[in-house]
């Protein structure tokens, strides 16, 4: 169970993330949260979110500042495509406590597309200790709500969804660039556990963040609340503070596990579109 919220925490953003690995039969459905609007990008946004040129490195650590691996992210223009981007994200035990033990090479690719920035094919390439390995394709059809899945190279899945759904890494992306006002919430449909599962996002407070990468800076703070257990064991809360400016760049994560609590801090950004750190 320990090594499930670790890797949990690494496969990151402790909040929305690889669900796939446990997809077996098809299923239908939605969870709703009637009282709760949709959340919609704010295009204003968008040049900065989605430059196509964004880099970001986490320092992922458990209780008391053990460093046990780094997430490497990256948002790429796809090139020959008009609104479409890849997010690539890199798992890595290197340099970490946990890697003799565990180590874990994952990469997960997504790609979106269009003013929603809607994920149209998902695929990872996971090395997880010193014999699992897998390869995962997810193909969204998000106009026929018609979602493929393989595994291995062989199909795992066919599942079919009342209205669009994002994947845990865009959600990620997308939530940041809605609108943040303390106190509201908002919904971010995503595929996950085999159906659409409408995640609320609850925008909590403004608050100056010490000792991240940028020094002292103004943070707005969000946690998303699960309704679906997924491939990675979530014991508790998930904080996610985003710089308080149209950047919003996720500084630091935090999320309760089974044992203590386990922190991404971010260690480098690039985006040559953020005007705010230059």
């Amino acid at each position: 169970m320990v090594c499930k919220s670790l890797i949990f925490a690494l496969t990151l953003f402790l909040s929305l993330f690889e669900v796939i690995g446990n997809i077996d039969e098809a299923k239908s459905g939605a969870d709703t949260v009637s009282d709760i609007p949709l959340g919609v990008i704010d295009k204003s946004l968008l040049p900065v979110g989605y430059s196509g040129h964004e880099k970001m490195v986490f320092d992922v650590s458990w209780t008391g500042g053990i460093k046990i691996g780094e997430l490497h992210l990256d948002i790429n223009t796809l090139a020959g495509e008009e609104e479409a981007f890849e997010i690539r994200a890199r798992v890595t035990t290197r340099n970490g406590a946990v890697n003799l033990l565990y180590p874990i090479e994952d990469l997960h690719v997504t790609r979106v597309r269009g003013g929603k920035r809607l994920p149209f094919h998902y695929e990872v390439w996971q090395k997880e200790g010193y014999s699992y390995q897998a390869h995962r394709i997810v193909e969204y059809n998000q106009s026929a709500g018609y979602i493929r899945y393989t595994k291995n190279d062989k199909l795992a899945g066919e599942f079919r969804v009342a209205g669009e759904v994002n994947n845990e890494f865009s959600s990620f992306f997308n939530s940041r660039l809605m609108e943040l006002h303390p106190g509201k919430k908002f919904i971010v449909p995503t595929f996950a556990d085999k159906r659409r599962v409408e995640v609320a996002v609850h925008v909590m407070a403004r608050e100056n963040l010490n000792n991240t990468i940028f020094g002292t800076v103004r943070t707005i703070a969000v946690m998303p609340i699960m309704t679906f257990k997924g491939l990675y064991e979530k014991k508790g809360d998930t904080v996610i503070w985003y710089t308080d400016d149209e950047c919003r760049v996720p500084v630091r994560i935090n999320s309760k596990i089974v044992l203590g609590s386990l922190t991404a801090d971010l260690t480098a950004y690039e985006n040559p579109a953020a005007s705010c750190f230059r």
